[in-house]
């Protein structure tokens, strides 16, 4: 599914690009990524799990908008990709009025309100389409995150106790959110 192009002014008076992602741009995708799962423990990849090729990732991110069940959004600053946002569809028609979603900005772009934006076009999407819930999940611990949903009308539902296990060996949950519409 492709997302039509739209230009945004960040709270510090920059414009970013919303757009959908460009297959060409695979390497830049590659490196938000990597870069994303070495700023944070809340990404459920290490850097180094990120291994993926440029052919790899340029053919996922055509499959992405191609696909009618997927949408993404990849926002840029100065040509410069900060963040990045998905929501998946479900097609079996007990759960199509939900929608799943996850979204990513690097550290760097935090406070400038590209994870409000992202989200606010995610719901965009969802309403379109007659979704009725849109779900998320996060990694315990990850305060920004918990804010930012909270902010958006997102509540807690339940968590799954010790999904995560980090390389020191401690455990978190993982927490899930609803926002109905």
């Amino acid at each position: 599914m492709l997302y039509e192009k739209k230009k945004i002014t960040l709270k510090d008076g920059r414009e970013a690009v919303l757009k959908a992602p460009d297959p060409s741009e695979a390497a830049a995708m590659l490196r938000f990524v990597k870069t994303l799962a070495s700023e944070t423990e809340f990404i459920l990849r290490y850097p180094e799990e990120c291994t993926e090729t440029d052919e790899q990732e340029a053919a996922f991110l055509e499959s992405v908008n191609q696909s009618p069940t997927d949408l993404m959004i990849v926002c840029t600053v100065d040509g410069e990709i900060a963040g990045n946002c998905q929501i998946s569809f479900q097609k079996r028609l007990k759960i199509a009025h939900r929608a799943e979603i996850a979204i990513g900005v690097l550290q760097k772009y935090w406070g400038l309100g590209i994870g409000t934006a992202l989200l606010a076009e995610l719901e965009r999407a969802a309403e379109r389409k007659g979704i009725l819930q849109l779900e998320l999940e996060y990694i315990e611990g990850n305060e920004r995150g918990k804010a930012l949903y909270e902010k958006t009308g997102f509540v807690p539902v339940g968590e799954r106790p010790d999904a995560i296990r980090l390389r020191d060996g401690s455990m978190r949950n993982i927490i899930m959110m609803i926002k109905r519409r």
